[in-house]
């Protein structure tokens, strides 16, 4: 148990230090790509990536920083992509909402909504017809289930009992409108019921539970099957699309913000990390992963960029 809470710990602290240090650098404008922040969603990559085997493989919106860091571990190939060089997993054509990295089981990212979802039921289905004992995962906001191309997919997937993994990051919000100004019923959780899969919810942003949650899905899939639906709510930290907060912008409040901050994620898992280890343990863990974000953000800004002939290479529609 000690592994996996080292492993979880090591997945929300170096997604929130990796975004950080994205905050830091961004208003220097050399980061030419819209962002599309994770910070207090770390819970949930960290949770749902650890339940997976590495030949596991991932679907994500345009807001997958998490999810591409806590499947992955690396940042070289991530500061490199963010800041346009020849050295990042798309060669500095994919940007932040884009991501991908099929080696470690991350398929790759969108940035319409919902339209990564139906990409993931293929998968599964490939899956499924190579008998390989992969399952998929779709990641999504919760603006992505009023998408007709969810409950297609959802469909599609109960019919064909694919071995797929539906993750539903429910911050409450679609870009700027709520729940109540969006939806004519009360409860995802209750209509995704009446289709033929497993259903799970977490509200905790301690990663262990999303994890353990993740992991009964992903047993049920392989006993069962059937897929699963995973609903998990989070507070998203920081504007829709840049790095700054918005509190001023008369949608939410600042007073909603210091609640949820009070379960921040990296906090309240560095608290329980340090009922079973020492704090100078836990200190030497957190400045190797400074240390490796700090090195990759600078061969990141020494890499070149692509030449022009690149814009062409690897282009298939």
């Amino acid at each position: 148990m000690l592994d996996l809470k080292i492993d979880l710990y090591k997945k929300v602290y170096l997604i929130r230090k990796a975004e950080e240090m994205i905050k830091q650098h961004y208003f220097e404008d050399e980061m030419k790509t819209p962002m599309h922040m994770s910070l207090g969603e770390e819970a949930i990559a960290a949770g749902v990536c650890e339940a997976l085997k590495p030949t596991d493989q991932i679907m994500g919106t345009f807001r997958s920083h998490a999810i591409y860091l806590a499947k992955t571990g690396e940042t070289d190939k991530f500061f490199a992509e963010l800041y346009g060089k020849v050295t990042g997993m798309g060669k500095g054509k994919s940007g932040s909402m884009h991501l991908s990295a099929p080696d470690y089981g991350f398929i790759g990212a969108s940035s319409i909504v919902a339209s990564s979802i139906p990409v993931a039921v293929g998968a599964a289905f490939a899956n499924q017809q190579g008998k390989n004992g992969k399952i998929s995962v779709a990641f999504f906001g919760d603006g992505a289930v009023e998408e007709g191309v969810f409950w297609e997919s959802l469909n599609v997937a109960c019919l064909m009992k694919l071995p797929v993994l539906f993750v539903c990051e429910d911050n409450g919000l679609a870009v700027h409108a709520s729940f109540s100004q969006r939806k004519g019923y009360n409860s995802i959780l209750d209509l995704v019921s009446a289709y033929n899969c497993h259903v799970f919810t977490q509200d905790s942003t301690d990663a262990e539970d999303v994890y353990e949650v993740a992991a009964e899905a992903v047993r049920c899939i392989k006993e069962n099957n059937k897929p699963a639906f995973l609903h998990v709510k989070y507070y998203r930290y920081l504007e829709h699309v840049g790095v700054s907060e918005d509190f001023d912008a008369g949608y939410r409040s600042k007073q909603e913000f210091d609640t949820w901050f009070q379960r921040d994620p990296v906090k309240l898992f560095r608290r329980k990390l340090l009922t079973i280890m020492d704090e100078a343990d836990v200190q030497q863990l957190e400045r190797s992963i400074e240390k490796q974000i700090e090195n990759s953000w600078q061969r990141a800004k020494e890499a070149p960029f692509p030449q022009e002939l690149e814009l062409s290479e690897d282009v298939y529609a």
